[in-house]
């Protein structure tokens, strides 16, 4: 990590404050173990009006997010006890809706699909600056922010399709009477599709749409998302009859249904 001359110097109270109600603080979860990493970010946050909580090791991560609930989690791949990238995966379990943002070595292009396809929101390689870690959080704070709104709008209809039900109010999916449990980013896929049958969506666009970021040459993890969207909902995901693939472009909720 670098934290830049601007960075230490610069109050970050002065032009920079949490993207949530002012009734309370932020709460950010730091998870770390690097001591320097995670006092940096503690510091900087802390002035910045965030309520910030640090730990060392997966384990403690797990535990402490799910005790604690925060706002949005910082955690890096490499840990103690157990990856982050484990991490990733059992807070998408347990704490769905939790923003993650994960830190990941330099052009380690791996991580970065890995943790995508785990379900992190975003990625930020080190070394990285405090300013630019700031904004991220901001980014995916707010963008939940607004899907969270969004959600809650009375207009904002079930959707059917065949024995499929999808509640966008509730985050919610039937098929039958059968619960479906998904990612978040499993469940917004999902939603752009089945609101719009037959259409076709370029790979690009979705991960432009549904990641809010452009990580481009991550084709790959669009693909890991929808093949475990396809194992959730599809009678036979080897031979989808919902979620279709349109080669060479992208994917299409098919318009039978």
């Amino acid at each position: 990590m670098t934290t830049t001359a601007t960075d230490r110097q610069k109050n970050p109270r002065e032009n920079s404050h949490p993207t949530e109600p002012s009734e309370r603080k932020v709460s950010l979860l730091v998870v770390e173990d690097d001591e320097n990493i995670s006092s940096a970010i503690s510091e900087y946050f802390s002035r910045a009006g965030y309520n910030v909580k640090t730990v060392e090791d997966g384990l403690m991560g797990v535990k402490t997010a799910m005790d604690e609930s925060p706002d949005a989690v910082v955690l890096d791949i490499m840990l103690p006890k157990m990856d982050g990238l484990a991490v990733c995966r059992e807070l998408r379990e347990k704490a769905n809706h939790v923003p993650i943002l994960m830190l990941t070595a330099k052009d380690d292009v791996v991580d970065k699909v890995l943790g995508l396809e785990m379900g992190a929101d975003d990625y930020i390689t080190k070394p990285f600056s405090l300013r630019e870690l700031e904004a991220r959080i901001k980014s995916v704070l707010r963008r939940r922010k607004t899907s969270a709104s969004a959600e809650g709008a009375k207009d904002e209809a079930p959707i059917s399709r065949g024995n499929l039900r999808i509640d966008p109010a509730r985050r919610e999916v039937t098929i039958g009477d059968r619960q479906v449990d998904l990612t978040p980013k499993e469940f917004d896929l999902l939603r752009l599709f089945a609101a719009n049958p037959g259409r076709v969506f370029p790979r690009k666009y979705l991960l432009e749409k549904i990641w809010d970021y452009s990580y481009e040459g991550y084709d790959r993890t669009i693909d890991s998302h929808i093949n475990r969207l396809r194992a959730k909902i599809e009678d036979n995901p080897e031979n989808p009859q919902m979620v279709l693939t349109v080669w060479g472009i992208g994917y299409k909720f098919s318009d039978e249904q």
